[in-house]
């Protein structure tokens, strides 16, 4: 997957760049922790600038670890149609939107100010063993509290979030009919899940899980689509195939729990390019019933005063396009006289092979347009109302085709250096600050 830069849209807000334009439901049955105290929790310096960045679940990652030396006023806007790993054995099994994506958003923006904030962050974020019988022995002592992932996390936190496990394995036993699979579970998607259910809110499960972990009140993890229901996406091929699933369209792995190695996938090429992404019924097998959720209000909010709109690397149309070709979203960010950032990525995954950068305008562009849906609901609006700068990785793979960006009205294309993400397993680079 193309990853290879970070927040270097710094450079964007400054005043001088051209572009610049100056509640949890009670339960007596739970113990709820107050939130934890954090140095980042404190109000947000009105000075300081605010972004909305629509992304992935992990390739924007790096640059949330950078950003924060910038600025907390970032709404991340997160798909919740992601059907691969421990994030579809829930979705199998219990229903319900995917919440893998957030919750990997939400642990990089968690606190690590404390030794009890690094505990509560190494629990969220452990991955259970490949191993069936060995995930499963690991869960178990984990939701019994004798684990030793358990040290240093206080005798409060600890009863608000085995509350969560304890109720995400009860929920697991009713559904007796379906053998869940624990296989490279995350234990974080399990409390996620778990307050989702409980509370029948993703955004309260959400809010239980900042509070929990830390994350400035003033940083924002919004869902696009605010939901209780299981979501499904699917893409057309210019040849006319259709596939369905977040996961077969990226990278399919045949039922495999494998974890996912999204930068070097040895999948087949698709057989056409992606002409477009839509949401799809979740029930039935007709793969072309087509369905139109309403977007979060929260996010048309937060696009309607940020000062900055940030496309991140990541996976073109899986990871970006399903939050823009909301009914909404174009609309909105057409009309916003603000920096409208492109990071492009630093490689080509399986989406976008062959694709230039002039490409990824075109596609964000009949995303945000819907273009290729409904000719009711498109719109007709230029690459130029979208974006407005790229910012692009120093030797990267993806060619920029300067001439025809311009023929698309962006002039502004910027070269970033790029370092080493320390925290993830794969290869990824971020930009420095200092580009």
């Amino acid at each position: 997957m193309g990853e290879a830069m970070a927040g270097v849209a710094l450079a964007l807000l400054s005043p001088n760049h051209p572009l610049q334009t100056p509640k949890i439901p009670n339960r007596s049955s739970l113990s709820m922790a107050s939130p934890r105290p954090s140095p980042l929790s404190s109000p947000s310096d009105p000075t300081q600038p605010s972004l909305l960045v629509f992304s992935g679940g992990t390739a924007f990652n790096g640059v949330v670890e950078e950003l924060k030396k910038l600025t907390t006023r970032v709404a991340h806007v997160l798909p919740v149609s992601d059907d691969g790993g421990s994030t579809a054995e829930i979705v199998r099994v219990l229903g319900g939107p995917a919440v893998g994506d957030i919750r990997s958003r939400c642990l990089r923006l968690s606190d690590e100010s404390t030794s009890e904030a690094l505990a509560v962050r190494t629990l969220l974020g452990h991955r259970l063993p490949i191993d069936a019988v060995e995930a499963k022995s690991e869960w178990y002592s984990i939701v019994e509290g004798s684990h030793s992932l358990w040290q240093g996390v206080s005798r409060p936190y600890r009863e608000t979030i085995r509350a969560f496990l304890v109720f995400f394995q009860n929920q697991i036993l009713r559904h007796s009919d379906e053998s869940f699979c624990f296989s490279n579970g995350s234990i974080g998607n399990f409390f996620f899940a778990g307050a989702r259910i409980f509370f029948e809110s993703l955004d309260a499960a959400i809010f239980l899980f900042s509070r929990v972990s830390g994350i400035p009140v003033e940083s924002l993890v919004l869902p696009v689509i605010s939901t209780n229901d299981r979501l499904t996406l699917g893409c057309e091929l210019w040849d006319g195939t259709v596939i369905r699933g977040q996961n077969e369209i990226s990278h399919p792995t045949n039922g495999s729990m494998r974890q996912i190695n999204k930068e070097h996938s040895s999948v087949p090429t698709l057989p056409s390019r992606i002409k477009r992404v839509f949401y799809m019924s979740s029930e039935g097998c007709n793969l072309l019933h087509e369905v139109f959720p309403m977007v979060n209000p929260t996010v048309l909010e937060q696009l309607s005063k940020v000062d900055c709109i940030v496309y991140a690397m990541g996976s073109l149309f899986t990871s970006i396009c399903p939050s823009l070709v909301l009914h909404g979203i174009g609309e909105i960010i057409s009309s916003r006289p603000v920096p409208k950032v492109l990071l492009l990525n630093g490689c080509h995954d399986r989406e976008t092979t062959g694709l230039s950068a002039s490409c990824f305008v075109t596609a964000i562009t009949d995303a945000l347009n819907r273009t290729h849906g409904d000719s009711h609901k498109c719109l007709n609006n230029l690459p130029s109302e979208y974006i407005n700068a790229l910012l692009v990785p120093r030797d990267g793979q993806i060619p920029v085709d300067v001439q025809c960006l311009a023929a698309q009205g962006i002039f502004h294309v910027v070269t970033v250096d790029s370092i080493n993400d320390p925290k993830e397993h794969r290869r990824k680079t971020i930009p420095t600050f200092a580009s």
